[in-house]
C-alpha cells in the first residue's frame, strides 16, 4: 500500500468515526467530506471503495445495529427507538430494519427476548446479513 492510499484510508476512517459518533444525526456528506479533506463526490466514491458500501448504507446499518441493542436491552417502544437512532419515521425504520436484519423490529425483539447467552454471542448471531465481513 502506498503512502497516498494510506492517507486516503486515514481520512475515510476519520469521517467514518464521525458517522459512528453522530449516527443519530442526519447524514451530512459535505461535512463528512470536509473532515476527509475531499469534495463531496470524491468522498462518496472513495468511501464506497474503502468500506464496500455507500456512506448512506453504512449509516443505516450503524443505526440498525444500535436499534438492535436497544430492542434487546430496553423496553422502549419501536417508534421511540426509531427516532432515537436517527430515523425520520417509524415506517422507514421498520423497512430498513427488515432489509438489513431480515425480520421486523418487533419480531427481532420477541426472538431475542428469551436469549440467555452473553451479549457478544447474541450480537454475532444476529449480525446484519449485509454487513461486510472482516477483511473485506
Amino acid at each position: 500500500m502506498n503512502r497516498a492510499t494510506e492517507e486516503s484510508n486515514r481520512r475515510m476512517l476519520r469521517a467514518r468515526d464521525a458517522m459512528d459518533r453522530g449516527y443519530a444525526e442526519p447524514l451530512d456528506v459535505p461535512a463528512l467530506a470536509r473532515i476527509a479533506h475531499v469534495s463531496p463526490a470524491h468522498f462518496a466514491r472513495t468511501f464506497r471503495a474503502t468500506f464496500g458500501e455507500t456512506p448512506h448504507r453504512y449509516l443505516q446499518r450503524r443505526r440498525v445495529e444500535r436499534a438492535m441493542a436497544l430492542l434487546r436491552e430496553t423496553d422502549r417502544s419501536v417508534t421511540e427507538i426509531s427516532f432515537a437512532v436517527g430515523f425520520g419515521s417509524p415506517g422507514t425504520f421498520s423497512r430498513t430494519f427488515r432489509d438489513i436484519v431480515g425480520r421486523s423490529p418487533r419480531a427481532y425483539r420477541k426472538e431475542t427476548a428469551s436469549l440467555t447467552v452473553p451479549t457478544c454471542f447474541a450480537m454475532a448471531w444476529t449480525r446484519p446479513a449485509d454487513a461486510p465481513a472482516a477483511g473485506d
